[in-house]
C-alpha cells in the first residue's frame, strides 16, 4: 500500500492543479524541437520534481516511469574506487553529486562525459515528432550543493555535448550556482502552493479515500486543511503526510479538537532553543552539542538545524530583545555559509549557539 503522496502524485502536466501558467509554460518548452537546460529552484515541498517528470511525460511518454537504479563505479585521481546509485530510464538520469561531497566534481566529469559521448537513438519511435527529442535529460538534484570545482565541469559539460544532453538542476536557492551556469539555463521558479491550494488537494484526496470528518460544512472543512497546510509551512508533501497520519489516527477527523502533527525533530530545536535562552553557559553548550549529534545522526540536514533554531530563538527574544533581530539574522547568515563550505557541520551549528549567548546576554 502506498503513501498518498506517492498515489496522488501527478503524471502528467495536465494534472497539475496550481500554477496553471508555469505548467502552461513547461508544455510550451516540450513541444518546441530545442528544449532548454532548465535551473528548477523554489522551496520544499513546492513540487518541483512532480512539475519535472510531468513535463518528462510530455517529452517522451510514460516510458519514463520505467525507472532502474544502477551503480556506477568511479575511480578518484588518488585511485580510490567510488560506488554511486544512478536512478534511470531510457530516456533520463538522475544524479545526486553532492552526496559524494568534494569528490562530485569525478561524478560530473565521467558520468556526463559517458552519458553525452553516445547519441540517444530511439529506434521504437522513428517519427518525425519523435526525431527532435535525440538527448537524454540528466537530472541533478541538490544542485545548489555543489562544489565550485563541480559547476565548473558542469558548465564546461553544458557547452561541449549540449547537442545529445540536456541538464535539469534542481534546487532550493539559486544563491550557491555560479553565474556562468544560470547564464546557460532557463530558471523557472516553482513557489510555495497557497493554503487554499494545498486544502483543494487535501479535499480532494479525502473524497477519493473516503475521510470521515465530524462535520459536513464545507467551509469548515476547508479552513481546517488550510490550517494544516499553514502549520506545514506550506509544504505540499509534509502537509500531505500529516493528514494521511491524522487521518489514520481518528475514524473521523474531529475539526476542532485536532491537534496538529508537530515532527518531533522541530520539538527538540524548539526545546534547544528555550534551553539556550534560559542558560547561556559552556556546560549548557557541551549539552547542546549531544542534541546536535543525535539529530545530525537521524538524518536532518544541518542547514536545516540552524535555520529552524535561528527562527526559533528570534521568535521567543522579539519582544524582549528586538535589536538583537538583525544581529541573530546577521549570524545565521554567516554560519549557513560556512556550512556550506565546511565539512565538520557539528563546529559551525556550536559556533552559532555560541555566537547567539553572546549575543543576547
Amino acid at each position: 500500500m502506498s503513501l498518498w503522496v506517492d498515489k496522488y502524485r501527478p503524471k502528467k502536466l495536465d494534472q497539475l492543479s496550481y500554477h496553471s501558467n508555469i505548467t502552461q509554460n513547461l508544455k510550451a518548452l516540450a513541444s518546441t524541437g530545442d528544449f532548454p537546460h532548465l535551473l528548477v529552484y523554489g522551496p520544499t515541498g513546492s513540487g518541483k520534481k512532480t512539475r519535472i517528470y510531468s513535463t518528462l511525460n510530455e517529452l517522451f511518454g510514460s516510458q519514463v516511469e520505467k525507472l532502474k537504479i544502477d551503480v556506477k563505479t568511479f575511480t578518484t585521481s588518488s585511485n580510490r574506487k567510488l560506488e554511486f546509485n544512478v536512478l534511470s530510464s531510457p530516456y533520463h538520469l538522475e544524479i545526486t553529486p553532492s552526496d559524494m561531497g568534494n569528490n562530485d566534481r569525478v561524478v560530473i566529469q565521467d558520468l556526463l562525459k559517458d552519458v553525452a559521448s553516445t547519441e540517444q537513438v530511439d529506434f521504437q519511435n522513428t517519427s518525425k515528432s519523435n526525431m527532435k527529442h535525440r538527448f537524454k535529460i540528466v537530472i541533478i538534484n541538490e544542485a545548489d550543493s555543489l562544489s565550485r570545482d563541480a559547476q565548473a565541469a558542469l558548465r564546461r559539460t553544458m557547452e561541449k555535448y549540449s547537442s545529445n544532453i540536456r541538464l535539469i538542476m534542481v534546487c532550493n536557492t539559486t544563491s550557491n550556482i555560479i553565474a556562468p551556469i544560470k547564464s546557460r539555463t532557463l530558471l523557472v521558479r516553482i513557489p510555495a502552493p497557497s493554503s487554499k491550494d494545498i486544502a483543494q488537494i487535501l479535499n480532494h484526496i479525502s473524497i477519493k479515500e473516503g475521510v470521515k470528518f465530524t462535520t459536513n460544512d464545507e467551509n469548515e472543512k476547508l479552513a481546517f486543511l488550510e490550517k494544516l497546510a499553514e502549520s506545514s509551512d506550506r509544504n505540499l508533501r509534509k502537509s500531505l503526510l500529516s493528514f494521511e497520519t491524522i487521518s489514520m489516527q481518528n475514524e473521523s477527523i474531529p475539526i476542532n479538537n485536532t491537534s496538529l502533527i508537530v515532527l518531533d525533530w522541530e520539538e527538540i530545536i524548539k526545546n534547544l532553543s528555550k534551553s539556550i535562552l534560559a542558560s547561556k553557559t559552556v556546560a549548557n553548550l557541551a549539552k547542546i552539542r549531544v542534541v546536535f549529534y543525535e539529530l545530525l545522526s537521524h538524518c536532518i540536514p544541518a542547514r536545516i538545524i540552524l535555520k529552524k533554531l535561528a527562527f526559533n530563538i528570534i521568535e521567543m527574544t522579539k519582544d524582549k530583545h528586538p535589536g538583537s533581530t538583525i544581529n541573530l539574522i546577521e549570524l545565521a547568515a554567516i554560519f549557513d555559509e560556512r556550512l556550506s563550505l565546511g565539512q565538520k557541520s557539528i563546529f559551525h551549528l556550536e559556533g552559532f549557539v555560541a555566537k547567539a549567548m553572546v549575543e543576547l546576554s
